[in-house]
């Protein structure tokens, strides 16, 4: 941060020095497209906030008016685009392209962020390739996506790559402590986050982890090669995952009513009621998938302990039940049923009573 400033543009990116390093340079003297890639929660869209507001101000300080706007999504020169399905369709894409087009409404330059595209469809990766290829003077693109699959890979060769990896498990916790929590629950809660900020902060607020890592760990001795069993089992543990969003739904409940009071203020034009709703919708899905990807993992660790110490009659199972579990764990991705995914899942896995 510059001398005389009091708050840096990027104090809320968490465990990232060497993306910051990168981008901070890179502020000097701009290109016209940037690819983040990270997982969720790595704080790469907060970066590309950051990133936004070095660009329109090009001094870190986060209490400047433009630099404040953009770190609130509020500047009308940095516009962030966020899938409305369980991909980034042509229309979208479109959008996006036509907005790039226009003339910055208060400065020189336009920021376009450019959420989850690692699920760009085909046809919208053409279509935005064109636009990257043929760059408009006044816009910076900033791309983020968890991973590059086949689709983006032109798009990233378009783009300068930075790289955002899972925050480090003792940064979580220190983070939590910073935030309030004792040493327990933060360090509870950075151990099942996995890296993830955002689920690590909602963690930190639940109550029932302890019960629910309890719940899972106890999957493969509860199993009988009954399917009554395997229902009751599924049913108890999608139960636990649903009061698991308590926090979640709580955290939710106070940006409508926060948004409420400024509807309230200034009325229903631009309020962004619709992209609450949307984004609420994407983090109920997130936080369930999470929660399974979690108590899986759990799961799977058991009949790993098992197969390392030796208490398993054929530790072939084990092999089998560990890759069964990987492979659903891919499936959550594709928007499955969920109580089929289960409890076909559980269904093909060995019962392990002495787990």
């Amino acid at each position: 941060m510059f001398p005389g400033y009091t708050r840096s543009v990027w104090e809320g990116v968490i465990g990232q020095e060497r993306a910051v390093d990168v981008l901070r340079h890179a502020a000097e003297r701009p290109v016209h497209a940037y690819l983040f890639v990270g997982p969720p929660g790595c704080t790469k869209a907060t970066a590309a906030r950051a990133f936004a507001a070095l660009l329109l101000t090009g001094v870190d300080d986060a209490e400047q008016r433009d630099a404040r706007l953009a770190l609130g999504r509020q500047h009308p020169d940095v516009t962030e685009t966020e899938r409305v399905g369980a991909s980034i369709l042509k229309d979208q894409v479109s959008e996006v392209i036509r907005i790039a087009a226009l003339a910055p409404v208060e400065g020189r330059r336009k920021v376009m962020i450019l959420h989850d595209f690692h699920l760009l469809d085909a046809e919208g990766a053409a279509r935005l390739l064109k636009t990257l290829e043929e760059p408009i003077n006044d816009t910076v693109f900033l791309v983020l996506a968890d991973q590059i699959p086949p689709e983006l890979v032109t798009i990233a060769s378009r783009c300068v790559r930075v790289d955002f990896a899972p925050i480090p498990t003792e940064v979580l916790r220190d983070t939590l402590l910073a935030d309030g929590h004792d040493i327990d629950r933060a360090q509870l809660a950075a151990d099942a986050a996995s890296g993830d900020l955002d689920r690590a902060r909602l963690l930190a607020t639940d109550d029932g982890l302890m019960g629910r890592r309890a719940a899972f760990a106890a999957v493969p001795a509860r199993l009988d090669g009954r399917g009554a069993t395997v229902v009751r089992l599924a049913a108890e543990l999608s139960t636990l995952i649903d009061d698991a969003g308590a926090p979640l739904l709580a955290r939710q409940a106070r940006e409508v009513a926060d948004l409420e009071e400024i509807i309230a203020a200034a009325g229903e034009r631009g309020s962004g009621r619709k992209a609450l709703e949307d984004r609420h919708k994407r983090e109920i899905r997130r936080h369930r998938t999470d929660e399974w990807r979690a108590g899986l993992a759990v799961v799977a660790s058991e009949y790993r302990d098992a197969l390392v110490s030796g208490r398993l009659a054929r530790p072939d199972s084990a092999v089998h039940a560990i890759d069964r579990i990987h492979r659903s764990l891919e499936a959550l991705d594709r928007n499955p049923v969920e109580p089929l995914l289960v409890q076909a899942l559980l269904l093909d896995l060995p019962a392990m009573p002495d787990a």
